[in-house]
């Protein structure tokens, strides 16, 4: 694929991220790289005073740097900034930032030489991954911290993982034939000024999102039969009435997951409404849809969009310090994400207790096979509630608070990656409250007779049962939600909706 500076999707994205499509860089957009680096090569020559080119950093701003240090300037920034702690990210996500950095310099506002754009992508199609910290960004400017650790490998210094292994990254990029670059005027700013770690952590995260959005119906769908829940909730004409798009689709798949069943009701057969939880799963489900949406458009536009300070302009005649480098409308994508994937958790959990409480329905006590000398699915259903509990305290908003830095030269800070991060947590705290969902519905359309299930739930219960077997005595279910929420996090859900 073709880096272009200007059109990567998410879908793109995935591709390279998890599939290790190889990229390269268009002629268009090295035509603009040559051009934006020719326009601060003058600027070094003539000893034009440029934040970041020709002067120091944050507070130093006003310090002038002369012509003969320029290149210390940069190595000496992405030294001092390399500052991260706390576990490193996961691979997917360092290989993240090295395409959405590329990308981001590939538009030809940086001033960068084609070197520093070539070396990010040899070391992504190469699949040696910066060790970069999770913990030390503030967000703005930009992420400093963690594309000081992406910046340092490209250098020859710093970690990698290679080939299964963390090693020095000098060693792995000799394996590979990769020459270590001396970082010249600009570029070390160019590198580490950006949101890649906030927007990288959040495609990452986006990319499970979606799929726990589709995982999440089919899962309900299944509940819904094994509470001989109400299909009458699902008519079309009851969401068209409302007008949400998101919640409309949410109710036709619904019906067609449940086409078929035998084990779902009409409106009085057995009782004339549902809870909640069962009731409403188009209108809960849709309201997440809609946050996945408005998280996806956002994060788009911030993959394909310059976020260093300053920028160059009209070849060179025009360098403006702005701030694109802020996280703000990140930090908000991400804190939304939280909600609305927390919610999808906050209902399945109430619907599994649904499944276990016997003062809540007329299945064996917490599904168990011999209720009272053995507990069955009672303490999978505290294990959910106690993720679900954890969300809350995660979903609180990171974006609303600020720190200043910098000796209050930046005042104000997204606080971004932070709401990243903790977005990925609700979501692998969400994998494990689907699969507990998941185990306790299938246990509970055995109880109702499998036979009398709709095809398309059939057919995903035949491949969980693949996964985890039936509760025919108590057992350690920890290993079961883990192997569990591992399928349900790999398996195809396009496959799920075909006959």
């Amino acid at each position: 694929m073709m880096l272009t500076g200007k059109d990567l999707t998410l879908n793109q994205s995935k591709k390279i991220i998890f599939n290790k499509e190889e990229v390269t860089l268009s002629p268009d957009a090295l035509e603009r790289v040559l051009k934006s680096r020719k326009a601060v090569e003058n600027i070094v020559s003539k000893k034009r005073i440029v934040y970041g080119i020709t002067t120091g950093f944050g507070k130093f701003s006003d310090v002038y740097i002369n012509t003969e240090d320029v290149k210390e300037l940069q190595h000496n920034l992405i030294q001092s900034h390399a500052c991260g702690v706390g576990p490193p990210f996961f691979e997917s996500v360092s290989r993240a930032m090295l395409l959405l950095r590329a990308n981001a310099l590939a538009k030809g506002f940086s001033g960068v030489r084609q070197e520093v754009i070539s070396s990010l992508l040899a070391l992504l199609n190469a699949e040696i991954h910066p060790v970069i910290p999770q913990q030390g960004s503030l967000g703005a400017s930009g992420d400093l911290a963690p594309l000081s650790h992406l910046a340092l490998v490209l250098t020859g210094e710093g970690e990698v993982f290679y080939k299964g292994g963390r090693i020095k990254s000098s060693i792995a990029l000799k394996k590979e034939g990769i020459a270590p670059i001396e970082l010249e005027a600009k570029e070390g700013l160019a590198l580490i000024n950006g949101t890649q770690a906030i927007t990288a952590m959040g495609v990452v995260a986006y990319l499970e999102a979606e799929k726990i959005g589709r995982l999440s119906e089919a899962i309900s769908a299944m509940t819904m039969e094994a509470l001989n829940g109400i299909i009458d909730t699902f008519d079309e004409r009851v969401h068209l009435a409302r007008g949400y798009p998101e919640q409309i689709a949410v109710a036709k798949r619904m019906r067609i997951w449940l086409e078929g069943s035998h084990l779902t009701t009409r409106q009085g057969d057995i009782r004339v409404q549902d809870a909640y939880s069962l009731r409403c799963i188009p209108q809960v489900l849709g309201a997440s849809w809609q946050v996945i949406g408005y998280v996806k458009e956002k994060l788009e536009i911030e993959m394909n969009a310059a976020t260093d300070n300053p920028l160059i302009f009209d070849e060179g005649e025009t360098v403006i310090s702005g701030g694109n480098f802020h996280g703000q409308p990140v930090a908000f994508a991400m804190d939304f994400l939280k909600m609305g994937v927390s919610e999808i958790a906050s209902i399945s959990e109430r619907r599994i207790e649904r499944l276990v409480n016997p003062q809540l329905n007329d299945l064996p006590p917490f599904l168990s096979a011999r209720p009272g000398l053995e507990s069955g699915a009672m303490i999978m259903q505290y294990c959910a509630a106690s993720l679900v509990s954890e969300n809350k305290t995660l979903a609180h908003p990171a974006s609303v608070d600020s720190i200043p830095s910098s000796a209050n030269q930046e005042d104000h800070v997204s606080m971004g990656t932070i709401a990243a991060r903790h977005a990925y947590q609700i979501i692998q705290n969400t994998w494990n409250v689907l699969a507990i969902e998941c185990i306790t519905a299938m246990q509970g359309v055995e109880y109702r007779g499998i036979e009398k299930m709709a095809p398309r739930t059939l057919r995903f219960l035949e491949k969980a049962r693949e996964i985890v077997p039936s509760i025919t005595k108590d057992r350690m279910f920890s290993s079961d939600i883990e192997a569990c929420a591992s399928w349900l996090k790999t398996y195809d859900f396009a496959e799920l909706m075909e006959v």
